[in-house]
């Protein structure tokens, strides 16, 4: 019997944060910010969040870690602000 509790416990916990989590990205997305105002102005965020994937990707490829980690990371950093300022001038 306890473990029924312990797995509808679960269940519930696991229902609230995604909740949570729901309401904190609505929030977020009513903020202003960068990528908000690029989509008002029709740009897509598929740029910025194509880069975050393949950064991901690419890290997890990386076998000496370190400094090649580094240089992905800032290449993205540039790409990404280069594009949201282009976008802020558009």
């Amino acid at each position: 019997m306890s473990e029924w509790l312990d797995a509808r416990m679960r269940d519930e916990i696991d229902d609230q944060v995604a909740e949570a989590f729901d309401a904190y990205l609505a929030d977020r997305l009513a903020e202003p910010g960068p990528l908000r105002a690029s989509l008002a102005w029709g740009r897509s965020p598929a740029v910025v969040l194509g880069t975050v994937g393949l950064g991901a990707l690419a890290t997890a490829q990386a076998s000496t870690g370190g400094a090649v980690v580094y240089w992905i990371w800032g290449a993205i950093a540039v790409i990404d602000l280069a594009w949201l300022r282009a976008a802020r001038r558009s």
